[in-house]
């Protein structure tokens, strides 16, 4: 199944030029009619965080559900029909031990925490991602949710409209997740492609100067005008009339320092090097980038042909064999995290970004076979979760499964104690925070847990 999300993009409309109200009513394609000023205007009803640091947050997703005993949940005395081909190492932390395909990770193990006993009922990639991002016990098959996803609630309550960054970026976004009857404006700001392609660019993010006039005209739609500009655009006198939201669609589409946070030839290239020259490589140093610029949300889809065959971690005999693919995929998995994680520490970001790596569920421990391959399927039964960062206790394991991976036997968790560690490292309360949904129904978000109390060292 592979990633499908619509990009903010204005290419190919007709150039014509441009006057003040239209530059007010200029809309951003894929966000339907929704402009962007009216999107920011929106955004602004919600309360502005206080003054505490501002905390960020970097998911890392196994798009299709990454197999637990092939990465942070290793069982080399199970049965051979459980345990597979890949032995455990040891790492940088005593007693704690991983899958030999992520060497990287075994020596960096004192700077992040293992979680291997998340357990939810989602057992189909749509379940699973909204169940983990919504906490509402989603059965159903839609690609999309009913409830909003932490991501744009979070993007809600800490609103600020003064900001030219947006609050939540998808370095691609997770599928299946969204803001539902939160609206449109809590999306995230969508980047397409592949990060490590010679001509790739976030299309409409900080025009430099000379060329304002031009590609605006040139990429924003225009609809017939009441007062028409003769000549090219006149910045101090249109900006002058424009309020707050307007300003801020402004400086999203111009300010130089919203270009340069998603402009990667920025970095010394033996930073990027030591990321991975690869499209996963430079969405985790995107990641970095972003929130070290003041993004709140930065999710980052692993996906597209470094995934496999059907490029995602979806390992049913059916699409390929499982073994094969771990051992295709894992290297540049385990140099993208890495790099990340130790990025954020050496930036001193460590503290204020928290970095949760994880797919939407395990995979079965009894392997699989369809045309003589080996496969594992899905299990939500028991998925292993990466923590690092925000001023979390690490290395350290939290929770156990049974010998062969099968059933969490120690410290089960549920999806709302990692929904309420989530929104405590973000400063979000949400007990008795609730939503109208689109009949105009409150709608509570659920709250009914506490954060992972290991991870706060309480």
């Amino acid at each position: 199944m592979p990633l499908h999300r619509k990009t903010i993009s204005l290419n190919g409309i007709a150039p014509q030029p441009m006057g003040r109200r239209e530059f007010l009513r200029c809309g951003i394609a894929g966000l339907t009619s929704l402009t962007l000023p009216a999107l920011l205007k929106l955004r602004a009803e919600a309360p502005v965080p206080g003054a505490r640091e501002r905390t960020a947050l970097v998911v890392v997703w196994l798009h299709g559900g990454a197999s637990h005993l092939e990465t942070y949940d290793p069982k080399p005395e199970a049965p051979a029909e459980f345990r597979g081909p890949y032995l455990p190492i040891s790492t940088k932390v005593p007693g704690l031990q991983l899958c030999e395909l992520l060497p990287r990770h075994a020596a960096m193990a004192d700077k992040f925490t293992i979680l291997r006993s998340m357990v939810h009922t989602g057992f189909c990639h749509q379940q699973g991602a909204q169940q983990m991002f919504t906490g509402h016990p989603v059965r159903e098959m839609r690609n999309k949710p009913d409830h909003p996803d932490c991501f744009s609630i979070v993007s809600r309550m800490r609103n600020d409209p003064g900001r030219a960054l947006p609050n939540y970026v998808g370095v691609p976004p997770v599928p299946y997740t969204g803001s539902a009857y939160l609206g449109l404006n809590y999306e995230p700001f969508a980047i397409g492609g592949d990060p490590n392609a010679p001509n790739f660019q976030v299309p409409n993010i900080g025009l430099g100067p000379g060329q304002q006039t031009a590609r605006l005209e040139s990429r924003i739609g225009l609809r017939q005008q009441f007062d028409r500009l003769s000549g090219a655009l006149d910045l101090k006198g249109n900006m002058e009339a424009l309020d707050t939201f307007q300003q801020q669609a402004w400086n999203m589409l111009t300010s130089p320092a919203t270009r340069d946070a998603f402009d990667l030839s920025k970095e010394d290239p033996r930073l990027r090097d030591r990321y991975g020259r690869t499209s996963w490589g430079q969405q985790c140093l995107m990641a970095r980038r972003l929130v070290e610029a003041g993004v709140d949300l930065v999710t980052t889809a692993l996906a597209g042909k470094e995934a496999g065959p059907v490029h995602n971690w979806d390992d049913h005999a059916v699409n390929h064999h499982v073994f094969n693919a771990m051992k295709a995929r894992a290297g540049n998995f385990d140099q993208a995290v890495t790099a990340l994680i130790e990025d954020l520490y050496e930036r001193g970001l460590d503290r204020r970004v928290m970095v949760v790596v994880t797919g939407e569920f395990g995979r079965t421990p009894k392997i699989s076979y369809d045309k003589g391959q080996p496969g594992r399927d899905h299990w939500p039964n028991a998925t292993s979760m990466l923590f690092a960062g925000g001023g979390m206790r690490t290395g350290q394991v939290i929770g156990a499964t049974d010998k062969r991976g099968e059933q969490v036997i120690e410290r089960r968790v549920g999806v709302n104690e990692f929904l309420a560690t989530v929104y405590h490292h973000l400063g979000v309360n949400t007990e008795g925070l609730q939503f109208n949904d689109f009949s105009g129904r409150p709608i509570p978000v659920p709250a009914d847990a506490k954060p992972i109390r290991e991870l706060l060292g309480t």
